[in-house]
């Protein structure tokens, strides 16, 4: 088996409009909202970088360019931290920072679906495999969610890996769902993907969750702008396509998946982070306890 090419790029959708935040994402994009310190989209980003992505590739819509300049320097609150001494911070400020040159923009110009999304940064992608990470998910684990797919990405040849857990049936029809192989370790051989199947209908449990590492051909497929479930561009139907022509793999991490995409699972999910942070822990398990239901 030849090593496959590496993953270097990352696609990353940021151009929803947050509808289910209203009003809290009237003005600040729903990728900004912030889970304890840190806006949903960064915890994305340094899974990337974590995994060994070298390049950023963000798909935007109108009103997101607080997101460009959250992956910026912001030389007048650098230059306040280094004056008062504020190391630790200013510290904290840089090492966030993607490397210069690596991050790229470009528009998703209608909300034409996932698939659609993708597909608008093709000419950044080029002919290379690249992964695709949805913010909204904010995967908590160590190693990181796209590290540990990389891994099976290398150990198989290649191919479309993508990030699936369990759900209950009842929840099946809200994700794109795998019809399972045989399993090898923590990845599972795709025979199929159905987008939002009725329950009774599901080939199985195991959900796609919004981790990706894509083969280019993808795009070959998404070109064609076909609409799937919802009257959308669906990536999970131009992955199915995949099949049968090159390597296709679930990884089912050991990470914890948070939906940030909903009220609960972002609650969720500021509490849980919250009680990992030694710093802000001890008083806040103390406040949780005070709190009559």
């Amino acid at each position: 088996m030849s090593q496959p090419k590496p993953v270097r790029k990352a696609v990353l959708p940021v151009a929803g409009m947050g509808t289910r935040f209203l009003p809290a994402t009237k003005a600040v994009p729903k990728e900004m909202l912030t889970v304890v310190d840190k806006p949903v989209v960064q915890y994305a980003v340094e899974e990337a970088m974590e995994a060994g992505i070298e390049q950023f590739i963000f798909v935007t819509g109108r009103g997101k360019h607080v997101i460009e300049d959250h992956f910026d320097h912001a030389y007048e609150l650098e230059a306040l931290l280094r004056a008062r001494g504020r190391t630790a911070e200013l510290n904290g400020l840089l090492e966030d920072l993607p490397v210069t040159g690596s991050v790229s923009f470009t528009r998703q110009q209608s909300p034409l679906g996932l698939g659609h999304a993708v597909w608008c940064a093709r000419h950044f992608v080029g002919d290379e495999p690249f992964a695709v990470l949805l913010p909204d998910d904010l995967m908590v684990g160590t190693p990181g969610a796209l590290k540990q797919m990389i891994e099976v990405y290398n150990r198989v040849g290649g191919g479309v890996v993508v990030a699936a857990e369990e759900k209950p049936l009842e929840e099946v029809k809200r994700y794109g769902v795998i019809a399972p192989g045989a399993e090898k370790g923590n990845a599972v051989e795709v025979k199929g993907v159905v987008e939002k199947p009725d329950p009774a209908m599901a080939p199985s449990r195991l959900t796609v969750i919004g981790r990706y590492i894509l083969d280019p051909q993808v795009f070959i497929e998404l070109d064609r702008k076909e609409k799937g479930a919802g009257g959308e561009i669906q990536l999970t139907d131009s992955m199915a396509k995949l099949i049968g022509q090159v390597p296709f793999h679930a990884v089912k991490t050991n990470c914890t998946r948070y939906d940030c995409g909903s009220k609960e699972g972002f609650l969720q999910a500021n509490i849980a982070v919250g009680l990992s942070r030694p710093d802000i822990a001890p008083s806040l398990r103390a406040m949780l306890k005070t709190i009559n239901l």
